[in-house]
């Protein structure tokens, strides 16, 4: 879905920058829940308020909850079929070629100097190897992005004079 979402809302309406994209991308990455949902209350909130949010979240859950219910009831009747079975494992690996994808499309936006990729790398480590939760690591990470940020206020805001002046 996200470079589904990305080619649409960048390139082709223009509603958002590369940049806002990756805002977008971060805030919808970090809450709970799908982030297509996530991505679609926030852009139609940005663009039209409460209805916007509404009408956007409704037309993202409709069609996959009106496919889910006809798949489901068509794999019951047919579920031990080899062609079907075939099928859904062509899906998986279309699945997994597309969130390659959109990590490859995303990174290079993102990563844009060695911490950077030091800190994705670091991130990539301390879920699959040490079993950290996401949610910790977003925290983490949030928690540093605002000390960076207020560390740099200061030594803008001090302009090289020290504390005891």
């Amino acid at each position: 879905m996200v470079p589904i979402l990305r080619e649409a809302m960048v390139n082709d309406k223009k509603w958002f920058s590369e940049e806002e994209m990756i805002d977008i991308l971060s805030i919808c990455q970090s809450l709970p829940g799908v982030i297509a949902v996530n991505m679609a209350t926030y852009v139609g909130f940005k663009k039209k308020g409460l209805l916007g949010s509404l009408v956007a979240t409704t037309g993202v859950i409709l069609p996959s909850f009106v496919m889910i219910i006809i798949l489901a009831k068509g794999i019951a009747a047919i579920g031990g079929n080899s062609y079907l079975l075939g099928a859904l494992a062509g899906l998986r690996a279309a699945a997994a070629g597309l969130v390659i994808v959109a990590v490859w499309q995303m990174g290079r936006r993102v990563i844009k100097d060695w911490l950077t990729g030091l800190l994705a790398l670091a991130s990539f480590v301390l879920i699959l190897f040490f079993d950290v939760s996401v949610a910790y690591v977003v925290l983490l990470y949030l928690v540093g992005g605002v000390l960076k940020a207020y560390l740099n206020m200061r030594r803008i805001r001090g302009g090289g004079e020290s504390d005891a002046d």
